[in-house]
């Protein structure tokens, strides 16, 4: 179940988002590997954000995932959402930072 999390400086007031939910979210059960019901998809608007010294339209966003990260998944991912918020909401792909994290990759607990 991979959920994506996306924290913007941009203002989302009487803007439609709920074709880049549906466009983020079809794209990332494609990558990922996961049907589309199992997805989930956070984004919050209206960030303060400050990135190289300005206020101009940026993004930080991070994916949780239980499996299905390759690297070739995530570059793939990094490339798709950054493309669809350019799309939706003219953050440039210079200005997104995407942090990808499989928990299936952590260390299992020691049973010390």
């Amino acid at each position: 179940m991979p959920c994506l999390y996306i924290t913007t400086n941009v203002n989302f007031d009487g803007v439609n988002t709920d074709p880049f939910y549906s466009e983020v979210t079809k794209a990332v059960a494609s990558i990922v590997g996961r049907p589309q019901n199992l997805v989930m998809v956070v984004l919050k608007g209206s960030v303060e954000i400050v990135f190289g010294g300005n206020k101009e339209a940026a993004a930080y966003a991070e994916i949780v995932s239980m499996g299905g990260i390759t690297k070739q998944v995530k570059r793939e991912l990094i490339a798709t959402v950054g493309s669809i918020l350019h799309t939706h909401f003219s953050i440039h792909p210079t200005r997104f930072i995407f942090k990808v994290f499989d928990i299936n990759s952590l260390p299992l607990p020691s049973k010390l």
